[in-house]
């Protein structure tokens, strides 16, 4: 197949970016839903409407698309934009962006599903799982640490290592209300619910790492 589509679709051939926009919104949707083993490129194609050959003339192979599919969901629900400190706003309204950004992303069907595939053992195998990783919420923590870096540079956090600080700002946002949608024990979450939990993790965060009195050491 690799030889065919070498032939069919040299360097520099066009690509159809309408189909290309087709086969990602097809993995996207049936990645999760099936795991990675389960899902063919045929049973992409058909969801998609193009070929197999037009499928792989932009993806080379299954797990190209599979990283392509979970970087292009990351990057909807939380473009670089959203880090971005020159856009100078307000720290508090920013972290409450990024914060309900992150909580969408993570509470869609299609996450939850994903997520239920990789903890199970059954979805993905571990190089799967760390792919996952890598392309998904890896990227997120790198941006976000920038973030923090950048607002501690500027004397609006205090946070000795930012990495750990990342890491614990997105634990918090998953909390109790992430765990239950997981088990499926819960009704559908209010929005009221959620903004009470995106400004509580919020403000916890700031006065954790807020400015401080001098000698006094950050809580992170």
């Amino acid at each position: 197949m690799s030889t065919v589509i070498a032939k069919t679709c040299g360097p520099g051939r066009p690509k159809d970016l309408e189909k290309r926009a087709a086969i990602l919104a097809a993995a996207k949707q049936l990645f999760p839903q099936h795991g990675f083993e389960g899902t063919s490129m045929d049973a992409i194609a058909s969801a998609a409407g193009v070929s197999k050959l037009t499928v792989y003339s932009h993806f080379s192979d299954k797990e190209t698309l599979y990283v392509e599919a979970i970087r292009a969901r990351c990057h909807e629900q939380l473009p670089e934009e959203l880090f971005d400190v020159a856009a100078r706003g307000p720290l508090r309204q920013q972290l409450e962006t990024i914060a309900r950004a992150f909580f969408s992303l993570i509470t869609t069907d299609e996450a939850m599903a994903l997520h239920r595939l990789l903890t199970s053992g059954a979805g993905a195998s571990s190089k799967l799982a760390q792919m996952f990783w890598e392309q998904g919420p890896k990227l997120i923590h790198a941006a976000f640490e920038k973030f923090l870096e950048a607002r501690t540079s500027a004397g609006e956090l205090e946070i000795a290592d930012v990495q750990r600080a990342s890491s614990q700002f997105f634990a918090l946002l998953k909390g109790e209300l992430h765990a239950r949608m997981l088990c499926g024990c819960c009704d559908p979450i209010r929005k009221e619910e959620i903004d009470a939990h995106i400004h509580a993790t919020v403000d916890f965060f700031l006065r954790a790492c807020g400015p401080r009195p001098r000698g006094v050491r950050p809580a992170t």
